[in-house]
């Protein structure tokens, strides 16, 4: 009689924490999506993965994340190429490159639970408001990934250094969320995967300052051809860094909340000490494929002149980048 109640017991824990575990969605699972799904599953989530050009390799062969944290294999992971196939999941993270935002009309319907989240992890200004206008704003929440992390061949992902996740609750109004208990709960769950997971209350502000970042160093590692060690260390274009860092304070001021001088002078601290590293647009340059001009250069530019203010070291960076997409 014992060991059948310790058996009944045993199964009652087993169906109640089944019953209870978190289903994740990975919508695009390159660099960023592969590597925090593959550790996400490394953790224990039931996580399900939407692939492309690499549905057929990963099927037979798993993921493999190579980490200055650790490398590790998933020999067999949950890969789909039809959204229609996918369970309703309680968090759907969407790693796509922006160009590819128009599929999502097809795959956040099949794939968002009821009262689900949906997490952008997306470059770039605008993508939480693509994502509303499907789902409502209701499920969506913002991240922003500070990671080197790319690519190298299918089903193969190398991270090279940080891996910070920002998470902060949308409003359509472009007004602060706040820190809610599903914003709390989110980021626990993200904490599993052994990185540093910050709330944020003003998701504007937040994008804004990713995008003191990005704008410089996307930009200029294409049409110059350099690492981003390069760029801060060569003399004319790291004052052209500062510069377009400086445009992007004065746009977020107008559009967002202000940015403290402090924080560029950080965003130039940590670039010095960063890995030489290729930036996702040069990556993506390099491979022929089209980059994400629109997202991070096009939609802060029109946010800001909507605002009445002028970026113009950003705007020529913004035209050189769409000639060069066009060959695409």
């Amino acid at each position: 009689m014992f060991v059948v109640w310790v058996d009944a017991a045993k199964s009652f824990w087993h169906d109640l924490f089944m019953a209870k575990k978190k289903h994740l969605a990975v919508i695009g699972a390159g660099a960023v999506g592969g590597f925090y799904g593959g550790l996400l599953q490394k953790a224990g989530y039931d996580v399900h993965f939407l692939f492309h050009s690499d549905y057929d390799y990963v099927r037979q062969n798993g993921l493999l994340i190579e980490s200055v944290n650790g490398d590790f294999h998933l020999p067999a992971v949950n890969a789909y190429n039809d959204p229609r196939e996918m369970p309703r999941c309680d968090v759907v993270m969407v790693c796509l490159k922006t160009v590819s935002n128009h599929i999502l009309e097809d795959v956040l319907p099949c794939v968002v639970k009821q009262n689900g989240i949906v997490l952008s992890l997306q470059n770039g200004l605008g993508s939480e408001d693509e994502i509303a206008a499907i789902t409502g704003p209701e499920p969506v929440i913002g991240g922003l990934c500070f990671l080197c992390s790319n690519k190298t061949g299918p089903g193969h992902i190398q991270h090279l250094d940080y891996g910070r996740i920002t998470i902060a609750e949308y409003r359509a109004d472009g007004q602060p969320g706040g820190i809610t208990p599903r914003l709390k709960e989110l980021a626990t769950d993200l904490e599993t995967t052994g990185l540093p997971i910050q709330m944020n209350d003003d998701l504007p502000l937040t994008r804004w300052k990713k995008l003191v970042w990005n704008i410089p160093f996307n930009g200029l590692s294409v049409v110059r051809n350099r690492l981003t060690s390069q760029l801060i260390t060569e003399p004319e274009s790291r004052g052209l860094c500062i510069a377009l860092m400086r445009e992007v304070a004065a746009a977020s001021a107008r559009c967002a909340r202000p940015i403290q001088d402090e924080f560029i002078d950080k965003m130039i601290a940590d670039s010095e000490k960063m890995t030489p590293y290729a930036p996702s647009m040069k990556l993506d340059y390099e491979r022929g494929h089209a980059m994400e001009v629109e997202s991070i250069y096009g939609n802060p530019l029109r946010a800001a002149r909507a605002a009445g203010i002028d970026m113009p070291e950003t705007a020529k960076l913004y035209q050189q980048l769409l000639e060069i997409n066009q060959t695409f």
